[in-house]
């Protein structure tokens, strides 16, 4: 049976409803990546961890993926070169929280949002907040990269510094997920962050005002590896299954 909430017919959601179902959203953006990796990245990445993860944990816990998310907010910074889809913050709250409240209107009991997309973190959360407290259900806002992190620096080339936007760990992902996509040749040097500050764990300063890329990309995306972000998702998808399974124990 297919894992995909957009293939089942209504007769199977009303099964899936009795057995509390685990829905995944995978929440995606359009937006510039470099010159080298595609515009659609982010969506991608989010499909394949969603899916993946799905695939992990349907033997335990019925499970099914939603269509990704492909548009939400991105800074204006981003702008400065085509490819990027801006919705307000208030579009794309609006937005997740009517599919959350629709799918608890339906009788489903957890779901799950995932995103690597850095300016969806805030959005995520409120959505979680207000879905909550307009239904008395919880869902929960996943962020699998962080999940991920520890992993990841562990085989990483270019070290802390060298991952942010389309920079060593999104690139990797991308040559592991859908390497015909990257353009590897468009990338001749790194655009490393500075260290982060003492601070950086109590403030949120956004890296495009405190540093400017000159290239669509901060990082290091030229030692990227298809290896390198197979072990960067597998650690991901691990993690990240044992984290729903948790949630799902907690929310039987």
């Amino acid at each position: 049976m297919s894992i995909l909430f957009g293939e089942q017919k209504s007769p199977d959601l009303e099964g899936f409803v009795k057995d509390n179902a685990l829905i995944l959203l995978p929440v995606g953006q359009t937006e510039e990546h470099g010159p080298h990796l595609p515009i659609n990245t982010d969506s991608i990445i989010a499909r394949e961890i969603a899916s993946a993860v799905c695939q992990r944990m349907v033997s335990e816990v019925p499970a099914l993926v939603m269509d990704t998310v492909c548009t939400g907010y991105s800074s204006a910074a981003l702008k400065n070169w085509p490819g990027t889809i801006v919705l307000q913050p208030e579009t794309v709250i609006d937005a997740l929280c009517d599919t959350c409240v629709s799918l608890i209107e339906m009788g489903f009991r957890r779901i799950a949002m995932l995103s690597i997309h850095g300016n969806h973190q805030g959005i995520m959360r409120m959505v979680a907040r207000k879905v909550a407290d307009a239904t008395d259900v919880y869902p929960v806002a996943v962020f699998p990269i962080a999940l991920g992190m520890e992993r990841f620096l562990e085989v990483a080339q270019a070290g802390p510094e060298g991952s942010c936007h389309a920079g060593e760990l999104e690139t990797s992902l991308m040559l592991h997920l859908a390497p015909g996509l990257v353009d590897m040749e468009k990338v001749t040097e790194p655009n490393p962050l500075r260290p982060a500050s003492r601070f950086s764990k109590g403030v949120f300063w956004s890296t495009w005002g405190r540093e400017r890329s000159k290239h669509g990309y901060y990082g290091d995306p030229t030692v990227a590896s298809a290896e390198t972000g197979k072990v960067a998702f597998d650690a991901i998808v691990e993690e990240t299954a044992a984290f729903l399974a948790e949630f799902c124990k907690e929310t039987s």
